[in-house]
């Protein structure tokens, strides 16, 4: 299968990618309501673009989290190699840190699909 993103790319950086988006997402959001609902008299902008925004912001983290579980699933062999991954070879060493990178990329999806829930129900700050 011939892929658009080279090999060269998976290296330890991708084991970090998802937990990062999803921290940048996590700080995003949260900073982005408390800015707009402290300043909210002096802006021009209604609350609702505000969760139009963050959820588009939302959408942009989850692309990147999927293309980095793809990354490690294609890392990992596309599921070829059973665990445990603990010999010291440096083809376990690479199963192995696919493996952990899909298993972060998931818990990271999550992460992020939880940490937007709040802009679906919450309709205006509150005082």
């Amino acid at each position: 299968m011939k892929s658009f993103i080279p090999r060269e790319v998976e290296s330890l950086w991708t084991l970090f990618t998802a937990p990062t988006v999803w921290a940048m997402h996590f700080i995003g959001c949260y900073a982005a309501v408390a800015v707009y609902c402290a300043k909210a008299a002096t802006l021009d902008i209604s609350f609702d673009t505000v969760r139009l925004a963050l959820g588009g912001f939302t959408i942009i983290a989850l692309a990147v989290i999927v293309l980095s579980a793809y990354l490690a699933w294609r890392q990992w062999g596309f599921g070829s190699g059973d665990p445990p991954h603990d010999e010291p070879t440096r083809k376990d060493r690479a199963l192995f840190q696919g493996f952990a990178t899909l298993l972060l990329s998931g818990l990271s999806f999550v992460a992020v699909v939880y940490a937007a829930i709040p802009l679906i129900f919450i309709a205006e700050c509150q005082r």
